[in-house]
């Protein structure tokens, strides 16, 4: 990933709705979420969610995946981890191992 890929991502997680959006995916895992649950779920319109949704896909964090009438979408993982990589790639002089658990824990998840 690059600088300016990066900024894209956490630009579109810079937002309350889609960083709840976001998390509601990565929670939920490859299956994902049909839309119209989402928008019940962060308390947003269906509108608003869709907005919301297109940043998201746009910046490479899920996607979407048409089932009839409805669309379901999930956390695209490769997306997510070249994020987690980009940002902690030089963690702690080269030496990611001495962050701790949570990096240790979110590439296994992630793998």
């Amino acid at each position: 990933m690059n600088e300016r890929d990066a900024v894209t991502a956490l630009s579109a997680l810079a937002q309350e709705h889609r960083l709840r959006i976001f998390r509601l995916l990565v929670k939920e895992g490859p299956y994902g979420v049909p839309a119209g649950a989402i928008a019940e779920h962060v308390g947003i319109s269906p509108t608003s969610t869709s907005f919301h949704l297109k940043e998201l896909d746009h910046a490479g964090l899920v996607t979407a995946t048409r089932e009839g009438r409805f669309v379901r979408y999930a956390v695209r993982v490769e997306g997510m981890r070249r994020l987690l990589t980009y940002l902690t790639e030089d963690c702690c002089r080269g030496a990611p191992e001495l962050c701790g658990a949570p990096v240790t824990a979110v590439r296994s998840v992630c793998k």
